[in-house]
């Protein structure tokens, strides 16, 4: 009875964690969208809203760290169930540091609120629907314990890479035609770089979703093929 009571004690904490980072997910992804429509929009006072909610997101990641820790020393979970903590605290912190990419979004949409449009802004959007489509596979991926998907999630990378690549090349465009765009085409550099970094974060989520399955660490983007069996 003790064995079968202390299984059903890890299954609830682990569900609950679960659950946490799919609230914790979802929040990152409003923060993106709502920081790239304030950007679009010109809207500041939305921009403000994306930055003052980042306190909530830091809060749960904490949380997450701090229950996945109690729930380690508790429940002491071996083998997967130890990997599927292990990975939900990586998780906590990746989707906490993408919405810290969404609050940069969201600073250098109040910069650009009172400035004429440099360009129409379709790019962008687009990048940051691939990254909150990024991340809600890397969700299912680890809720579904799919490694394959997260693969699949993983290799969507180069799609981040090549927009950012293309917007690059077009702003450093208005730079050289005109010295009066430098300010707003670097601003919007910026902005590209952040979600940038949003798709190679949830590459990491993904890694963590492949570890915690099969047990392997590895190196997604640089590496596919060589994989280190973890200790």
């Amino acid at each position: 009875m003790t064995t079968l009571h202390t299984r059903s004690t890890l299954e609830r904490e682990l569900h609950i964690m679960c659950q946490d980072i799919l609230r914790m997910g979802g929040m990152a992804q409003s923060a993106i969208e709502r920081s790239t429509r304030a950007l679009k929009d010109q809207d500041a006072n939305l921009a403000q809203q994306v930055i003052e909610d980042d306190l909530a997101i830091n809060r749960m990641r904490y949380k997450i760290e701090e229950e996945s820790l109690e729930l380690i020393a508790t429940q002491q979970p071996a083998a997967r169930d130890l990997r599927m903590v292990i990975a939900g605290m990586h998780f906590a912190i990746e989707l906490e540091r993408m919405a810290d990419h969404a609050e940069g979004v969201a600073v250098l949409a109040k910069r650009l609120a009172d400035e004429p449009p440099l360009k129409a802004l379709l790019t962008i959007p687009l990048m940051a629907r691939t990254a909150q489509e990024m991340i809600q596979g890397a969700l299912d991926a680890f809720i579904n314990q799919d490694p394959e998907l997260a693969r699949q999630v993983a290799a969507r990378d180069d799609e981040m890479d090549a927009m950012y690549q293309q917007l690059f090349r077009e702003l450093l465009t208005y730079m050289i035609e005109d010295p009066k765009n430098i300010s707003r085409a670097t601003y919007l550099l910026w902005v590209t770089h952040n979600l940038e970094r949003i798709g190679d974060r949830t590459t990491n989520l993904c890694e963590r979703v492949i570890f915690m399955t099969t047990g392997l660490l590895q190196d997604i983007k640089t590496d596919p093929g060589d994989s280190a069996l973890a200790g």
